[in-house]
């Protein structure tokens, strides 16, 4: 009967600390989801000046056509047109553009500001 007793406490307590561990996991994802819906971002080349739009459609985990992966510090894509790789710091507005080549490649540095939600 004790050994019977102990193996349900250890099943008890085994159970409760999966339930905790996966509260603790859900509780991050949550309060760091993206917010819904889409935002159009404008980045510009400090260098020359050039501006474009690109569009983030959070629901999606999407930038313009590209799967993209959202966290709360970046947005990371790869743009297969262009070969180019991009990173989007969430709080500076810092793009990041990495374009592999049989050369070495290159690397590109903009600025993004946030604009009105779709």
């Amino acid at each position: 009967m004790d050994r019977i007793m102990a193996t349900e406490i250890l099943n008890r307590l085994l159970a409760a600390g999966i339930a905790a561990l996966a509260a603790g996991v859900a509780v991050p994802a949550l309060a760091g989801e993206a917010p819904p819906g889409t935002a159009m971002i404008t980045c510009t080349n400090p260098a020359s000046g050039a501006s474009w739009q690109i569009r983030i459609d959070y629901d999606k985990g999407m930038v313009d056509s590209n799967p993209a992966r959202i966290s709360d510090a970046k947005i990371s894509w790869h743009d297969a047109k262009d070969g180019g790789n991009y990173t989007l710091d969430r709080r500076s507005g810092a793009l990041t553009v990495v374009v592999a080549s049989s050369t070495g490649g290159y690397f590109l540095y903009d600025r993004c500001r946030l604009e009105d939600r779709g």
